[in-house]
């Protein structure tokens, strides 16, 4: 977070481009991207990530696996970062991205600053039965 009256929200950005989008028209969403972000990083509202490359691995207990990692129409490109006073506050402001006429998606996530815990809910642990692990 970056301070404790406004927190973070992560932004993974999903999906590929429109097959039936020109590569002009794609590239123009793009630049209209990046000034969009360096308005909003600019204005406090936002703050930069990065790109994903291609390549990578995937780290399992059961094996080191090449990606990529999930379906073709689920590829994630990139992460940033949106300063909003709330989850709602957020996707509006993820919904103005220029991207979105041309079949990205983005997946907005809330950043918890509390450590994981085998005990407490959280967004890698499932929700237990009551007497499930009961002595």
């Amino acid at each position: 977070m970056n301070d404790e009256t406004t927190p973070d929200y992560l932004v993974i950005s999903r999906g590929q481009w429109d097959p039936d989008a020109s590569p002009h028209d794609i590239q123009g969403a793009i630049d209209r991207f990046y000034e969009w972000l360096d308005q909003m990083v600019a204005q406090g509202k936002m703050r930069t990530g990065q790109r994903l490359a291609r390549e990578g691995k995937l780290v399992s207990k059961l094996a080191i696996t090449d990606g990529p990692f999930s379906e073709g129409k689920e590829v994630i490109g990139g992460y940033w970062f949106i300063v909003a006073g709330s989850l709602d506050e957020a996707a509006q402001m993820a919904a103005q991205n220029p991207c979105l006429a041309y079949g990205l998606s983005y997946e907005i996530r809330p950043m918890e600053s509390i450590r994981a815990s085998a005990f407490n809910l959280t967004s890698e642990t499932p929700q237990q039965s009551p007497d499930r692990h009961r002595e």
